[in-house]
């Protein structure tokens, strides 16, 4: 049953939704400019405040004085002990992470794997890793929810992942078998699509209407489009899949992988930390080794990535127009190595012989870990009511269709 439209409780429900959301996504916030930034007045805003307290979802404290007659405006706070569990699942190792409603990070686990792990053993992980957390970090928290960032083909409405190849995961239940595992609502979707929405929402490319996202990882290369300021999903969930595009070549001498090679398999995470020297790598570990690369073979490698994937993103430019590109994972040291080369690269290919604004990811290692607590958190922020207190209906869909539009302005 849902909340009746028209009716003062709905307006409640959906202005509570609008200041969480605000709070979680530009916090901490003062009351003068939530009253600002929602369009009500200041007891309305009083009301609210009081209302997201009562459930345990921001705190209220003295705001510092800002040069203007008349007592400070209070500050509003997203609760740190609301967390959500992240968790990105690769070729080589599985990250978790507990990340705050605060967006903060309070715990991480990066378990090292020595085979390809299964849906049913990353539930059991999942699980494990919570129960251990509930013991320490997480003992005076409240789990929202799990958010699972998979390298592959996702159907997010029906927790299914489709097709992982790295993973060699095909039609797996995964959001079913962590909430049995684990007891927590689970959401699941492709991990560059979680790596553009949160940058997107909190870091390179945030107010930007227009961005290509690029994600490298153990696994391949992934992307996330933003248009017109809407993730684009495609028909099938496969926008941004840049990794499986052929590979381009400015010179042919740049060629490792036969005459079909795809992106993935020339700009490769794998090729780099073998060119390095290293037996593995975490990402910290990797662009720590970029960075401080002397061996001209290394360098060689280096250069030879960056000319490839310049080329990826110059026709990916072509085509949308993009004002950012936003490099995430692998990609990010491989271009931070020699930004004027990438960029000089780019814009040799481009058709207007300029190149948009290159930026790397600003959440850096927590980027995927953030985009998909974000999902975790979305029942949340649609609707704070229910969630909080196991009780109270829904709102209507066009009420949450309110709240999601006002989340997003």
């Amino acid at each position: 049953m849902s909340v009746a439209p028209g009716t003062a409780e709905l307006v409640r429900r959906v202005n509570l939704a609008r200041m969480l959301v605000v709070v979680h996504r530009d916090g901490p916030i003062s009351r003068a400019a939530l009253t600002a930034e929602l369009g009500l007045n200041r007891s309305t805003i009083g009301a609210l405040t009081a209302e997201l307290a009562r459930l345990g979802l921001v705190t209220e404290t003295a705001g510092a004085p800002e040069g203007r007659i008349g007592r400070p405006s209070p500050v509003i706070t997203a609760r740190a002990d609301v967390v959500a569990v992240a968790v990105n699942p690769e070729v080589d190792a599985v990250t978790l992470a507990a990340v705050g409603l605060d967006r903060r990070v309070h715990a991480r686990r990066r378990a090292l794997t020595t085979a390809l792990i299964t849906p049913q053993e990353l539930a059991s992980l999942i699980a494990e890793t919570i129960e251990d957390w509930r013991a320490g970090p997480l003992a005076a928290t409240t789990v929202i929810g799990v958010g699972v960032a998979v390298p592959g083909l996702v159907e997010p409405a029906a927790g299914l992942v489709v097709h992982a190849p790295h993973l060699r995961w095909t039609n797996a239940p995964l959001a079913e078998l962590v909430t049995a595992a684990t007891g927590t609502p689970t959401t699941v979707g492709n991990d560059a699509s979680y790596g553009a929405h949160a940058e997107y929402l909190f870091g390179a490319a945030r107010g930007v209407a227009d961005v290509i996202y690029l994600n490298g990882g153990a696994s391949g290369i992934g992307g996330g489009l933003v248009v017109g300021g809407a993730l684009v999903g495609g028909a099938r969930g496969l926008a941004g899949e840049f990794g499986h595009n052929p590979a381009i070549f400015e010179d042919a001498a740049d060629r490792r992988s036969g005459e079909h090679a795809a992106l993935e398999d020339e700009v490769s995470r794998h090729r780099l930390i073998a060119s390095l020297g290293l037996p593995g790598a975490d990402d910290a570990e990797l662009r720590a080794a970029v960075h401080g690369a002397a061996n001209p073979a290394a360098r060689a490698e280096l250069r030879r990535q960056r000319r490839i994937l310049a080329s990826a993103v110059a026709s990916a430019v072509n085509v949308l127009d993009p004002a950012v590109v936003v490099l995430g994972g692998f990609l990010a040291p491989l271009v931070e190595s020699d930004v004027d080369e990438f960029a000089e690269a780019v814009a040799r290919q481009t058709i207007s012989a300029a190149c948009p604004l290159v930026r790397t990811a600003e959440l850096g290692d927590d980027r995927l870990l953030v985009g998909a607590a974000e999902t975790a958190f979305a029942d949340l922020l649609a609707d704070p009511v229910p969630v909080m207190t196991g009780s109270g209906a829904p709102m209507t869909d066009s009420a949450a269709a309110s709240s999601a539009t006002s989340a997003t302005r």
